[in-house]
């Protein structure tokens, strides 16, 4: 079922399907990541799934095999981008970023929800990566990309907890930033951490 979209359009004569999808929106640190895939005709990996459904463990696993035998990209938008573009324009950013940097190119894409402009065909596929395997497998390195990335944050910034929440705003997260106040890689733009940033600076004005 997760090739059906792409098994209908190889019949139609397109041969490369590029797949896209992006991750981190919501998250109130750290950037917004998008891949871009084309999977060979052949191709035989089983799972292929939403990334959010797949253990990280299995995430891994899959990075692994889709990146040994597909053309993919992967594009990262740092959080002052998102900032300045707002997260749909950097979500649209990414994607098509992603799909120019594919080293085969592409004559047809399924992205995830997100309308594109491109010289190529396209469809926009509602919760695609439950549905197509090449949006599927965009999901998944553009998730286990983000979550290292994220993980190293969390090495070098270790109070916020960001190897665990990868920069969403749970609890633990919302009481660190209380705390700790906000770092560059946090989004200003978001309502948050914009509270935790005038905050800090009524203290350095009561102070100086």
């Amino acid at each position: 079922m997760m090739f059906s979209f792409e098994k209908a359009l190889w019949k139609e004569g397109f041969k490369k399907v590029a797949g896209c999808d992006e991750v981190g929106r919501g998250p109130l640190a750290g950037p917004l990541v998008a891949a871009a895939v084309v999977l060979p005709e052949d191709c035989d990996i089983e799972g292929l799934n939403d990334s959010k459904q797949l253990s990280e463990q299995r995430r891994n696993e899959l990075y692994d095999a889709i990146t040994e035998v597909s053309d993919y990209a992967v594009v990262s938008i740092p959080a002052r981008e998102v900032d300045a573009l707002n997260v749909y324009r950097a979500s649209r950013k990414a994607m098509e970023t992603a799909l120019s940097k594919l080293s085969d190119g592409y004559d047809y894409v399924l992205s995830d929800a997100m309308e594109l402009s491109l010289s190529v065909p396209s469809q926009a596929l509602i919760k695609g990566d439950q549905k197509s395997a090449t949006i599927a497998a965009a999901s998944i390195l553009a998730k286990v990309h983000r979550d290292r990335y994220m993980t190293a944050l969390g090495e070098k910034h270790p109070g916020f907890g960001f190897e665990r929440h990868k920069g969403y705003p749970t609890k633990a997260h919302l009481e660190a930033l209380e705390k700790l106040g906000a770092i560059d890689e946090h989004r200003r733009s978001f309502a948050p951490v914009k509270k935790t940033l005038e905050r800090q600076l009524r203290w350095s004005l009561e102070e100086s």
